[in-house]
């Protein structure tokens, strides 16, 4: 069975991620992964570690992983919205069907207060997309 293991290895973290050379040519050792960078995916920033220069196969891995991440993690956005729109939808039948008194009194001022907020969010970027189109 032959493993074909990938030439980079990218530890993802909060703004993005450390990125390391897998070193697979001594096969008589361990896996070594010598880090090359760190990337900041919020403002593209990418760090040479120590006194390594990054190649442009380098960048090229870099910048690929970025793109993906980036797609990625507007993905996860979007699905998140979605699942609270399902949330939503839950908390209305459980305050008409399950909610005791006491349970609406604990949550009804946080709920209206950010779906007020939401909604005024929403309304000001709809106007906004219709005024340009």
């Amino acid at each position: 069975m032959s493993i074909t293991l990938p030439d980079y290895y990218f530890r993802v973290r909060e703004n993005g991620a450390f990125v390391f050379r897998v070193n697979t040519e001594n096969r008589q050792r361990p896996l070594e992964l010598n880090q090359i960078a760190a990337v900041n995916i919020r403002n593209g920033e990418v760090k040479p570690q120590g006194a390594y220069e990054l190649t442009d196969a380098d960048h090229a891995a870099i910048d690929a992983w970025m793109e993906e991440r980036k797609a990625t993690l507007e993905a996860r956005d979007l699905d998140d919205i979605l699942r609270s729109i399902d949330h939503l939808n839950l908390t209305a039948h459980w305050a008409q069907t399950r909610a005791t008194p006491e349970a609406l009194e604990q949550v009804t001022d946080a709920l209206l207060l950010a779906m007020h907020d939401l909604r005024t969010v929403l309304v000001r970027k709809k106007a906004d997309r219709l005024k340009q189109g």
